[in-house]
């Protein structure tokens, strides 16, 4: 890509923002990627106080209106968005949308799938899941967006190891810290079509 023309970055999310804070600070001063606005919908996520706290644009749009793509469009074509990225975002992607940005729209998921995803295998729902399985190992993938949840092309997956007496809170700090680190970088090469190599 291009180092004169950025790429725009659009971050969906639902809750507190951890993982959107490390993307906007990643990005920040970046000669070719850039966050171009966050879209949350909920109205009392934390990733709001994220938005502020980088200066980014945010906008909130409810459940019911992501259906309706003339709540969503517009913002996306006012901050001329190129690629989307889902943060702890709860919502299935809706065809439209996924057909705006095909093969441009991806999702960390903090587990190892195929396993541990699906409708309602999100957060600590993930981790108890892991814990209860006694499986010796977790981590993170990140994937593409397709219609269904946790289904698309996988891009990365990096393992976590766990300890027989970790409890489901330590599995998800674990797991947090790797999805920290290794998103941003994930990004990165993938929205400028370069391998990622950790």
């Amino acid at each position: 890509m291009s180092s004169a023309i950025k790429a725009q970055l659009v971050i969906l999310a639902s809750g507190g923002g951890s993982n959107a804070d490390k993307i906007c600070s990643y990005f920040h001063g970046h000669p070719s990627i850039s966050v171009g606005v966050i879209i949350t919908n909920n109205l009392s996520a934390g990733v709001t106080h994220i938005a502020a706290k980088h200066n980014i644009d945010c906008h909130t749009v409810l459940k019911k209106n992501w259906v309706d793509e003339s709540f969503v469009s517009p913002i996306l074509e006012k901050h001329h968005i190129t690629h989307i990225i889902l943060a702890g975002f709860l919502l299935l992607i809706p065809q439209w949308l996924i057909k705006a940005y095909p093969d441009r729209i991806i999702n960390i998921h903090p587990a190892l799938l195929p396993k541990y995803g699906g409708k309602g295998m999100y957060g600590h729902h993930v981790h108890e899941a892991v814990k209860q399985s006694g499986d010796h190992v977790s981590g993170i993938t990140i994937h593409v967006v397709d219609e269904h949840y946790d289904n698309g092309d996988i891009l990365f997956q990096h393992e976590v190891p766990l300890q027989p007496d970790d409890t489901a809170e330590m599995i998800a700090s674990r797991v947090l810290t790797a999805e920290h680190y290794y998103y941003p970088r994930v990004i990165e090469k993938w929205v400028m079509n370069e391998p990622f190599r950790p």
